[in-house]
C-alpha cells in the first residue's frame, strides 16, 4: 500500500510509539497561537509541567467519537442518580411546588433582601412601600395552582423538615385570608400613580400638540406656499382653484421630481419660503437665515411628533385599566376585615384614586375633543375618514422628517462656495428666471 495512505477515519494512532490506535473523535476548530520566545505567556506555565488537569479518555471518547454507534453510546452514557446522604429521606413526602416555581420564589426573595415575615406584614397591612410593584408582579405570576394550594394549606403545621424555601414561604402566604386578592389590590395600587401621571402627560401633550398646530406661523405659511404652488401647477384642469387640501399631500410633494430628476416640488416651496424669510436681496447670510426658520418649524411642532407616537385606543384602554381596578377595590371592600389596617391603607387610597381618576377621564375627554377639532381645522367633514383619531399627527411628523432632510440639502448648497449653480437647481424645474431673484 502507499505511504502516504492516511489512517482510517474510525480510528488513529495516538502518536506515542505504542502502535495503540484511539477511536477518531470530532474536531474542535481553533486558530492557534504561535509560540512567543520573547515574551512570557499563560501558556508557558502549562508547558511547565504544572498542570493537574487529567483528561478522561474514556469519556471523551463515549461523548465525541465519530460515527459512534447509537447502542455503545447509550450503554456508556448514562445518567447516574446523585447520591443521597440521607437514606431515610426517600420515604417523605413528594414536592407540591414545581421546583422551577420554588426556585423562583427563593431567587425572588434573596435579589430583594424580603423574608417571609416582611411580606406577610405587607400583605396584613396594605403596604405597598414593603413589597413594591416588582415584588407584586412576580409574586402574582408565581401564585399556587388550586390544587397546590390546598395541599400546601393541608400540610400547614406538619413541619416538614423537607420543606423547601418556595414551599415554607407561600404557605405562610397563604396564612392570610385572601393573600392573593391583597397582591392583586395592592399592585394596583402600587401602579397607580405612575398610571395616572403617564395619562396626564399624553393628554396634556395631545392638547399641546393641537395648539402648536394651530398657531404655527411658519406651518401656516408652509401650506399656503403649497396651496398656491400646486394651483398654478393644477391650472386647466379639475384639480385646480382649490381652497384647501389634505395634509397628506404634504407627503406627496417629494414625488413631484423637475426636469433634471433630483429637485422636488418640496425643494422648490423650501427655496420660496427662505427667499420670502431672508428678504429679497438675495445673498447668502440672508437665505441662511430664512433657512434657520423654516427647519426651526420640526422643533417647533416637537409635542406633534410625540403625539404621533401614541396610540388613541391603547389611552382609551389604560383610561379604562384605571376606573375597573377601582371598581374591583371597592367590590373586595368586604373582603376584609372592618377597622383592620389593611381596610383602612385601601380605603384612604380609594377616596384619593377616585378624584384623580375622574380628573384623569376629563382630561382625556378634553385632549380627544381638542384632537377632533384640529383634525376638523384641516380636513373639515372628511375627519369622519380617518383611519384613527390621531393619523393627522403621524402625517405632519413624516412630512416633518422629510422636511427636516431637504433643509439639510438646502444648507449644504448654500454653504457650496463652488458655484452660484448649486443653489439653482432648485427652481429651475419650476421656472428658470426666479435665479435672479434668488
Amino acid at each position: 500500500p502507499s505511504s502516504n495512505q492516511q489512517p482510517s477515519i474510525s480510528s488513529i494512532d495516538d502518536g506515542d510509539g505504542s502502535g495503540d490506535r484511539k477511536p477518531k473523535l470530532k474536531p474542535l476548530h481553533w486558530d492557534k497561537v504561535r509560540a512567543s520566545s520573547d515574551r512570557e505567556m499563560v501558556w508557558d506555565q502549562l508547558r511547565s509541567g504544572g498542570s493537574t488537569f487529567t483528561l478522561d479518555e474514556e469519556m471523551i471518547q463515549t461523548l465525541f467519537v465519530v460515527n459512534a454507534p447509537k447502542e455503545t453510546t447509550a450503554a456508556k452514557w448514562q445518567v447516574l442518580p446523585a447520591p443521597n446522604p440521607n437514606p431515610d429521606s426517600g420515604n417523605r413526602r413528594r414536592r407540591i411546588l414545581d421546583p422551577k416555581k420554588s426556585q423562583n420564589i427563593a431567587i425572588l426573595l434573596r435579589a430583594l433582601h424580603l423574608t417571609a415575615d416582611d411580606v406577610c406584614q405587607g400583605l396584613l397591612g396594605g403596604n405597598t412601600g414593603i413589597l413594591g410593584a416588582e415584588f407584586l408582579e412576580s409574586l402574582l405570576k408565581m401564585a399556587p395552582t388550586e390544587e397546590e394550594e390546598r395541599k400546601l394549606k393541608e400540610s400547614a403545621g406538619e413541619g416538614d423538615p423537607s420543606d423547601d424555601a418556595g414551599e415554607r414561604f407561600l404557605r405562610a402566604v397563604l396564612s392570610i385570608p385572601f393573600a392573593f386578592k391583597r397582591v392583586e389590590i395592592l399592585l394596583y395600587i402600587s401602579n397607580f400613580d405612575s398610571e395616572a401621571e403617564y395619562l396626564k402627560k399624553s393628554f396634556a401633550t395631545l392638547q399641546a400638540a393641537c395648539e402648536e398646530l394651530r398657531s404655527s406661523r411658519m406651518f401656516l405659511k408652509l401650506l399656503e406656499a403649497v396651496l398656491k404652488t400646486g394651483n398654478r401647477m393644477n391650472v386647466g384642469t379639475d384639480r385646480g382653484d382649490a381652497r384647501a387640501f389634505k395634509l397628506d399631500t404634504l407627503l406627496k410633494l417629494v414625488d413631484v421630481k423637475g426636469a433634471d430628476g433630483r429637485t422636488t416640488l418640496l425643494h422648490f416651496v423650501v427655496q420660496e419660503i427662505v427667499r420670502s424669510e431672508g428678504g429679497d436681496d438675495g445673498d447668502a447670510k440672508c437665505r441662511k437665515l430664512g433657512l434657520r426658520v423654516v427647519a426651526a418649524l420640526s422643533s417647533e411642532l416637537s409635542n406633534v411628533k410625540r403625539a404621533a407616537a401614541m396610540d388613541a385606543g391603547a389611552l382609551t384602554r389604560d383610561v379604562a385599566g384605571l376606573r375597573e381596578g377601582l371598581r374591583r377595590v371597592g367590590e373586595a371592600s368586604g373582603w376584609w376585615e372592618e377597622g383592620s389596617e389593611f381596610s383602612g391603607s385601601v380605603g384612604r387610597f380609594a377616596t384619593r384614586a377616585e378624584e384623580e381618576t375622574a380628573e384623569i377621564e376629563a382630561e382625556e375627554s378634553g385632549a380627544m375633543g381638542a384632537v377632533k377639532e384640529i383634525t376638523e381645522y384641516f380636513h373639515g367633514n372628511s375627519v369622519l375618514e380617518e383611519a384613527h383619531p390621531f393619523r393627522i399627527f403621524d402625517v405632519v411628523r413624516d412630512f416633518l422628517n422629510v422636511l427636516d432632510r431637504v433643509c439639510e440639502e438646502f444648507g449644504s448648497s448654500l454653504n457650496d462656495r463652488s458655484a452660484v449653480g448649486s443653489t439653482r437647481k432648485f427652481a429651475v424645474t419650476v421656472n428658470p428666471t426666479m435665479l435672479d431673484r434668488v
